[in-house]
């Protein structure tokens, strides 16, 4: 029997709670076997809003999942030269022995769908993955949709209200994230440095 893989993407600028309730929840409603966590390593539709180096946003990844067997980290895009296109990861992953004959399901948020006809590879890249899209905080899925687009399984999650730009706001003001992110990344955030305001500055000089 073929295994169930999910495929989470993003910047993970840092990860959060929210990442990982979508991650578990979606696990759980269609019976995965494993959730890959994919941070991007060169983000073509967030180029200059990356704040930590992609090897921080991995092992800040690795932090958050390493007490739960149904999630794994992938450094198939932080390796890659390439900007980070799904349609490109997605063949790289089936190309690998370990995912050549799972069945893939490849998560995003329900807000992303407005966006997708923009995606490289679009709409061939429907056809390498199952799309399933996580409701999000505040945002309501508007009708006018194409074909391929309104095919996409839909998921309601338990909605959790919290980003990665609110992170790195509290820890550049100096509140507290606790509860926000796992306390092991908590701890490496503060330990590395990010997000505080001289790190930025010291990036950008």
């Amino acid at each position: 029997m073929a295994r169930r893989i999910g495929i989470l993407g993003g910047t993970f600028d840092p990860i959060h709670v929210g990442h990982l309730r979508a991650a578990t929840d979606v696990a759980a409603s269609l019976e995965l076997d494993l959730v890959l966590v994919v941070p991007a390593g060169n983000p073509w539709q967030k180029a200059g809003d990356v704040v930590a180096s992609a090897e921080d946003r991995y092992a800040m990844a690795l932090l958050a999942t390493i007490e739960d067997p149904r999630l794994d980290v992938s450094r198939i895009e932080i390796d890659s030269p390439r900007p980070s296109y799904t349609a490109v990861t997605l063949k790289a992953l089936r190309s690998q022995s370990e995912f050549a004959d799972a069945e893939l399901f490849f998560i995003v948020g329900a807000d992303a769908l407005a966006g997708l006809q923009t995606w490289h590879g679009y709409p061939e890249l429907l056809d390498l993955a199952t799309f399933i899209a996580v409701s999000r905080p505040g945002y309501e899925q508007g009708d006018q949709l194409p074909p391929e687009v309104a095919m996409v399984t839909r998921i309601e999650i338990a909605e959790v209200d919290v980003s990665s730009t609110q992170l790195r706001r509290s820890v550049e003001a100096g509140t507290s994230i606790d509860g926000l992110t796992p306390p092991n990344v908590v701890n490496y955030i503060h330990k590395r440095g990010l997000y505080r305001r001289s790190a930025r500055e010291d990036v950008a000089s």
